[in-house]
């Protein structure tokens, strides 16, 4: 739920209560909470009711659960802090409602008659308010149009205070104009790479002494990881599938099944627009027609976005017989209409047609094999699961598992390296990363419908290798640090000299040449520490960067500002400007919520919110 704060409508109690009427979540897992208890808590004298934080609470976990697929339990909820969240919101507005009351700030009728007749969901289909629709959306939450009404008016209070504290500020032009240069300046260089090509001749041949001492300087380089020694049993649907045999017949019943798969009908993209009447929908498309206005204009002066009057893909059956004349008698994109809707009076705009497809089953029949025969092989795997458990709790072995069974044996080291066959699967590694020794093999299930169960039968510790067994590894590593110590030292020799103004060229150096690079560009064959170290650079410094088997010296011949002609500056500018103002308003109102919150003092009700909670499982 958004932070309370200027301009956003920050009452908790009307923006859930105008989530419900929306979502039709209207009462869910809200009890009765009669007799004397009323509210929750009160700052000041401005109360907390029950229900507001019951609606509150139960808003956040439905819209966990729809994020999740998973409802939460109030046990769960508590423990991620959830109510204290929740009660917090609504001790904050409920301070910023007495402070509004101390002061006697208040809005007008005509103000939040303004806000209630724009709220979309208390409109008909012609767009204006319909007070039938009003009454019976708040019936469906159990409040009165006065309650509601009152709540708008508390709102619009609040966002006056808001603006009231807020208004005065004004961001400075340090911050922003200290962000566009970082951002927008571009550097002008030249830059060459130096690679083992650059060197005269090969790397003298190391000494015993220092292959040892390499070896022992650079440990992680030799030193093989914890491996986990793991027995484990598995089945695949793809290790049955070739044993599986499937007639046409069967085939043939599943192309039938998947008729929406292989045979579709026509359909039309469309998007539709209703009106109040059939004379207002006949004038739209005479204006359309004679090209005094378009679709995207009406729907434009409706107030309606495209993707609010976008229907999608349909089809005939989608549609009332006849709009679907209409809109499939249409030889190509255009508008249909005006039309009777299951809505009302209506204009269709069709965007593109879709003809019907059919895919014949010669060429659907590989894929209905392998779907089918995939699918018996999960069913099959499915039906084994019990006896294979039952076989695993009476103390059958994994090999004894595999002896009986369709499971087959096998064994990994596995590390956090390990990948490939049945390392790739998730399922596996988190289990042969958790078991321990002594564990009881369970079953487990992979992701493309698999079993497996495993045994940690031992494990090695990490090992620093001895460097007789990886010589020749230790040699490469040295001959490959030690050219690029030489390349290094070439490339410091060169600067004094490229920093006087001698051309890379003259000192044997391939240049390359960037210009107008900003932070974020990219310089094909170079490291990225090339270019943020340019940008470190006064105009004429040079710099030397190592990179993978190569070293690079860069000299930066320019530094451009920011070009604030430039749209794109332009509107960054803006951008940022704006996050500044509203971070410096999110903070004042922040802090001034907090003072009237403590200055007018809290109460909870403990007792109230217990009741609240033992409502949900």
């Amino acid at each position: 739920m958004a932070t309370i704060g200027k301009g956003k409508g920050s009452k908790i109690f009307l923006a859930i209560l105008l989530g419900l009427l929306i979502l039709g979540l209207a009462g869910f897992g809200i009890g009765d909470f009669g007799g004397s208890v009323r509210s929750v808590g009160a700052v000041g004298d401005e109360e907390i009711p029950v229900q507001e934080y019951a609606r509150a609470l139960n808003t956040q976990l439905q819209e966990l659960q729809n994020q999740t697929g998973e409802r939460l339990s109030m046990t769960e909820a508590r423990q991620m802090g959830l109510d204290r969240m929740v009660l917090g919101q609504l001790l904050r507005t409920a301070a910023l409602d007495n402070e509004a009351r101390r002061l006697g700030l208040s809005v007008g009728d005509g103000h939040v008659r303004e806000r209630l007749i724009a709220i979309p969901a208390f409109q008909g289909i012609d767009g204006s308010f319909d007070r039938t629709s009003y009454e019976f959306a708040l019936q469906q939450v159990g409040v009165t149009p006065a309650e509601f009404d009152e709540e708008l008016r508390d709102d619009a209070t609040r966002n006056l205070l808001a603006d009231a504290i807020t208004s005065a500020t004004e961001p400075g032009d340090t911050y922003t104009r200290t962000l566009l240069n970082f951002i927008g300046e571009r550097r002008d260089f030249t830059w060459a790479r130096l690679g083992a090509d650059a060197l005269e001749g090969p790397a003298p041949e190391p000494t015993e002494a220092e292959l040892a001492e390499y070896h022992d300087a650079n440990p992680e380089l030799f030193t093989t990881p914890e491996s986990r020694d793991i027995t484990y049993v598995w089945l695949t649907p793809d290790m049955l599938i070739d044993s599986i045999e499937v007639d046409e017949t069967q085939l043939r019943a599943l192309y039938e099944e998947r008729a929406d798969r292989y045979s579709r009908p026509a359909r039309r993209l469309v998007e539709r627009l209703v009106f109040g009447t059939t004379e207002a929908a006949a004038a739209a498309r005479a204006q359309i027609d004679t090209g005094e206005t378009s679709f995207d204009d009406l729907v434009a002066e409706r107030g309606l976005t495209l993707d609010e009057v976008d229907m999608g893909e349909v089809t005939r059956e989608d549609l009332s017989a006849e709009a679907a004349e209409q809109v499939f008698g249409l030889l190509g994109p255009g508008v249909a209409g005006p039309v009777q809707s299951s809505l009302g009076p209506a204009l269709f705009r069709v965007n593109a047609l879709l003809e019907a497809q059919k895919v014949p089953f010669a060429q659907a029949e590989a894929d209905l094999r392998d779907e089918f025969s995939s699918d018996r092989a999960r069913r099959i795997i499915d039906d084994s699961v019990d006896r294979i458990d039952d076989l695993l709790a009476g103390g059958a072995t994994l090999e004894e598992i595999a002896a009986e069974t369709e499971m087959r044996l096998a064994q990994i080291d596995f590390n956090a390296e390990t990948d490939g066959h049945i390392a790739a699967y998730d399922a596996f590694r988190d289990a042969a990363g958790a078991v321990q020794e002594g564990d009881f093999p369970e079953l487990g299930e992979l992701s493309d419908g698999g079993i497996f169960a495993l045994r940690l039968d031992g494990i090695t510790p990490a090992r620093l290798q001895p460097l007789d067994e990886v010589r020749a590894a230790v040699e490469a590593a040295w001959r490959e640090d030690e050219n690029l110590a030489r390349l290094a030292d070439m490339a410091e020799e060169k600067l004094p000299a490229l920093e006087d103004g001698e051309s890379f060229r003259e000192l044997g150096l391939e240049p390359q040449s960037d210009t107008d690079l900003t932070r974020n560009a990219f310089i094909d064959g170079a490291p990225r520490g090339l270019l943020e170290t340019v940008f470190r650079l006064e105009t004429g410094g040079v710099a030397m960067v190592e990179g993978e088997r190569a070293v690079f010296v860069a000299r930066l011949d320019a530094v451009t500002p920011p070009d604030m002609d430039d749209p794109d500056m332009q509107a960054l500018r803006e951008s940022l400007r704006s996050r500044q103002q509203s971070g410096m308003e999110d903070d004042l109102f922040e802090g001034f919520a907090s003072a009237v919150q403590q200055n007018a003092g809290v109460e909870l009700n403990q007792t109230a919110i217990n009741a609240v909670h033992t409502q949900y499982p």
